[in-house]
């Protein structure tokens, strides 16, 4: 399936039906008042966030949604019937963008969340215009338009975790052993072309969805490889594991390529190198004691923070690596949490 994470839409809610202009004609009562009933209700655009989708390729071949019209009113004070709500299914995490203003009109990021385009109000009936003066009101309201609204759909993925690091560093090989996602593995740049999600498990039952983002390269937040169009997806992320190749033979050191990958994040958003990070040396069977000692040591004086040593290949340190995590994970979820607690607790106006 071809991964969308950015597209262009137009939704248009249903028009309202007409007002009727009808007077009542039956039998003994040859002069009977005004009858015609109201439009219908044009119908709604829904916008649900739901599991069951993971990207947004549904949209390319159909970018225009209209909901159905309401009904005309009739005689006998008959309401015409309203429009069908058009219901719309996106992944979590879909924002969306007036494309006018690029103004965020959404923000679906839970199970279930909805937007709606109301549809336009049904007209109503010249039997609404009936006075002591005016008895035979040849006058009824038309419906109201819908709304039109030229959207742009971006999705970010929700993961609790984000892996970076440079094509290579091993990312595909980590989130295939510490979940039970199954990206390609190969020796050679790019190999993931799109950002994969994997469910790693703590407990029997606690676990947190990790993002592989394909790899950056310098210049990425320039638009140059692959990774800037998936930078979006860890805007989200707890925290961030920055997997750097210790082995230094083909002759860019840990230390040139952690502050590449650091500068193209603070390019792209800066508020990206504020949120926590783990840095992580991976490929620890390719390099000898003494290499392994004096590369950590540099990263570390460099970064100014711990650094952890693991081989996502014989699985050495990995599971130091997911509870250092998980650690992260935890500290937001709790923060979450009391910040829904301090509202629940707000009183009501």
């Amino acid at each position: 399936m071809r991964f969308i994470d950015e597209i262009d839409i137009v939704f248009t809610s249903g028009k309202g039906g007409d007002g009727a202009i009808s007077f009542l004609r039956e039998r003994c009562v040859p002069r009977g008042g005004p009858d015609g009933g109201d439009g219908g209700k044009g119908g709604d655009i829904v916008v649900t966030a739901t599991r069951q989708k993971n990207t947004l390729v549904d949209f390319r071949r159909n970018k225009v949604y209209k909901a159905e019209s309401g009904r005309a009113g009739g005689g006998k004070r008959m309401h015409g019937k309203s429009g069908k709500t058009l219901h719309i299914a996106v992944p979590i995490g879909t924002i969306i963008h007036d494309r006018e203003d690029n103004s965020v009109l959404a923000d679906l990021d839970t199970d279930g969340s909805t937007w709606v385009i109301p549809g336009g109000g049904g007209g109503k009936g010249n039997v609404h215009f009936k006075t002591a003066q005016r008895r035979t009101p040849r006058m009824a309201t038309p419906g109201k338009e819908g709304h039109v609204l030229s959207v742009r759909l971006e999705l970010k993925l929700l993961a609790d975790v984000g892996l970076l690091g440079f094509p290579n560093a091993g990312k595909s090989t980590l989130i295939s052993v510490i979940s039970e996602a199954k990206p390609r593995v190969a020796d050679y740049p790019f190999t993931t072309l799109v950002p994969k999600l994997g469910v790693v498990r703590v407990t029997e039952d606690d676990s947190f969805v990790v993002a592989d983002i394909p790899g950056l390269v310098e210049g990425a937040s320039e638009g140059i490889g692959l990774g800037h169009q998936f930078l979006r997806h860890v805007e989200r992320c707890a925290a961030y594991i920055h997997l750097i190749d210790i082995d230094d033979s083909s002759g860019e050191t840990a230390i040139e390529r952690w502050a590449a990958i650091q500068r193209e994040l603070q390019r792209y958003d800066e508020t990206l190198t504020k949120r926590p990070q783990i840095l992580a040396l991976n490929k620890l069977d390719l390099v000898d004691a003494e290499t392994h000692n004096r590369v950590k040591a540099e990263l570390e004086q460099a970064s100014g923070q711990p650094v952890r040593t693991l081989s996502a290949l014989t699985r050495d340190g990995v599971r130091e690596l997911i509870f250092d995590a998980w650690e992260h994970v935890q500290r937001k979820r709790e923060a979450q949490r009391a910040d829904e607690d301090n509202e629940d607790a707000k009183p009501v106006d």
